[in-house]
């Protein structure tokens, strides 16, 4: 008995195997509830008192070689395993089968700009974080002028703050440029407003800024007209209405026909039909004055319009919310859209 346990145990040490299979009967073999250490426990009674301690000694003996042993195979061909070497050929090129798409709010400010670039209209951006100059006092908000008040703003300190409007932007093309000035100006920008379906905190802008000699306000809206039906199709309407805004004067709101319910009346129109887009007027000529620009000689327009409510009327969109949420389920919506 003792020397079949010898030979058991040198089993053990010896043998050796990749494969899990060989491994897991290895196992059944000497540990398993019919395996050959189960039946020489059963026969340790039987062994003589004298030679027990020698015998249960060997017995151990085994079976800790034999546990060891499966441990280390199967360590052994866990790592191999993981490797991969032999079942991936590492030549081979990567199929990248998951493309991105542009966010629905790039996809709209791209066409906006190729619709304005068509009637020769150029590209400017300026920075995030404004000082006053730029976002007010140039603009025509003087100092504690309740018109101030119309933007509640992000203030940084006393004399810078996140731009309320790319107006600024605006600003530094008429400080820098001589007119003709044809230009837009694509960007994000910040106030301080309870976020809902129709209005964020954050939004982005396009301001248009146009100044020559004789511009007059047919010109700004046979633009408008021109932008209104390139970007929602020709049977699109457009009303004004008046307004106010320090930097121009006259000023006006401008409205085009609601196409997520035909004009019939939703939420997001408020029921009236038409959904406001933008503001605009002609460029007060105490801008142009605190620009540089001589308003005896020359006559300019300008307006602005928020790039989320164009792009909740292309696309038939009820939340303005949506935009933000990066909700894929809603982003991939749009990756068949050029």
């Amino acid at each position: 008995m003792k020397d079949k346990v010898i030979e058991l145990i040198k089993e053990a040490e010896s043998f050796t195997s990749k494969d899990a299979n060989e491994i897991e009967q290895f196992r059944i073999r000497f540990l398993g509830k019919k395996g050959v250490l189960k039946d020489l426990f059963a026969a340790f009674k039987e062994v003589p008192n004298d030679q027990k301690k020698e015998f249960g000694q060997l017995l151990n003996q085994l079976q800790a070689k034999a546990k060891e042993r499966i441990e280390e195979l199967k360590n052994a061909s866990s790592s191999t395993s993981s490797t991969g070497k032999g079942d991936i050929d590492l030549t081979l090129p990567v199929l990248n089968e998951t493309l991105g798409a542009r966010h629905p709010l790039s996809l709209v400010r791209n066409e906006i700009i190729e619709i304005f670039a068509r009637i020769g209209y150029t590209v400017s951006e300026g920075p995030e974080i404004e000082d006053d100059w730029h976002n007010f006092t140039a603009l025509n908000f003087p100092e504690e002028h309740p018109a101030r008040d119309m933007q509640d703003t992000f203030f940084i300190d006393e004399k810078h703050a996140l731009r309320t409007h790319t107006s600024s932007v605006q600003v530094r093309v008429m400080e820098n440029s001589t007119p003709p000035i044809r230009t837009i100006s694509p960007g994000r920008v910040f106030r301080n407003e309870a976020i809902s379906a129709r209005a964020h905190c954050i939004f982005h802008q396009v301001e248009g800024l146009y100044i020559d000699k004789d511009v007059s306000f047919a010109d700004l809206k046979q633009t408008l007209l021109y932008f209104a039906r390139e970007m929602f199709g020709e049977k699109t309407q457009i009303r004004l209405r008046p307004s106010y805004f320090p930097f121009t004067e006259p000023s006006a709101e401008v409205d085009v026909s609601c196409n997520i319910c035909s004009g019939k009346g939703c939420n997001v129109c408020k029921h009236t039909g038409f959904l406001e887009i933008l503001g605009c007027g002609m460029v007060d000529p105490n801008v142009l004055k605190n620009c540089g620009i001589d308003p005896e000689v020359y006559t300019g327009f300008a307006f602005g319009m928020g790039i989320e409510r164009i792009a909740m009327l292309k696309y038939q969109i009820n939340d303005l919310r949506l935009f933000f949420e990066n909700d894929m389920r809603f982003l991939k919506q749009f990756k068949s859209t050029i």
